[in-house]
């Protein structure tokens, strides 16, 4: 029996992902390589492509390339991100933050994303049903926040919530029934998270993949720039 991740789409749909030799970018490009309803899928990270979403020249020269090989898709997952770069982790205090660091976050969670949107939006259909989503994180949530600290990579992903519910207004003139959205995936078995999840149950990278892609399935074009949970509830802003 065939299992389709992306029904909505229908059969032959195209597929990029963002960031997939990382944990969860590499299971969803597992997934959509292994649905048979997928024509194409195409994976780029910068271990594998030198794709770096903190250089706008690289992020530019990746689009363009795609786009000179004619290819439109009709999902596009960025699955770049981290907690901890250069080896410097989310602080625990407001006394800890250090400007070099907060700005690594910014470039990497924040900026990089608002560059994925600015050259690669082009490469959606503009007459049928397309999906862009971005990895978030609930900690982003400022109504949410219960516990402080993390206030860097907090702020990030704040940012990049706002970067999506900004883009997707611009975008819905244009491509009326695309659907963009920024998803917290839960607490899953990565790198990312190994320091941080003890006591927490933590999904598997495929698990975590599957709920996101019923999810952005689900969604409607009037359901664009939201910003959603592994389990489709709404996340505050």
């Amino acid at each position: 029996m065939e299992t389709e991740v992306l029904p909505s789409l229908g059969r032959g749909y195209h597929a990029l992902v963002l960031g997939a030799s990382g944990g969860i970018g590499s299971a969803f490009l597992d997934a959509f390589e292994d649905d048979p309803t997928c024509a194409q899928a195409i994976g780029l990270s910068r271990r594998d492509d030198g794709f770096d979403v903190t250089d706008e020249a690289s992020v530019a020269a990746a689009a363009q390339r795609l786009e000179g090989e004619g290819i439109k898709f009709d999902v596009i997952v960025c699955a770049t991100g981290a907690l901890t770069i250069d080896g410097v982790g989310p602080e625990k205090s407001i006394r800890a933050i250090e400007p070099d660091a907060m700005a690594a976050q910014f470039a990497l969670n924040a900026i990089g994303p608002a560059l994925v949107l600015k050259h690669f939006t082009g490469l959606l259909h503009r007459d049928r049903r397309s999906l862009i989503a971005f990895l978030s994180a609930r900690v982003g949530s400022i109504g949410d926040n219960r516990l402080g600290g993390w206030i860097s990579y907090r702020a990030s992903k704040a940012a990049l919530n706002q970067i999506v519910r900004t883009s997707s207004i611009e975008i819905a003139r244009t491509r009326p029934q695309a659907v963009v959205a920024a998803l917290h995936p839960g607490t899953v078995a990565t790198s990312l998270s190994d320091r941080f999840s003890a006591g927490h149950d933590r999904f598997s990278p495929g698990d975590s993949v599957r709920r996101m892609l019923a999810v952005l399935d689900a969604l409607e074009p009037a359901q664009t720039g939201g910003f959603y949970a592994y389990d489709g509830t709404a996340i505050s802003w």
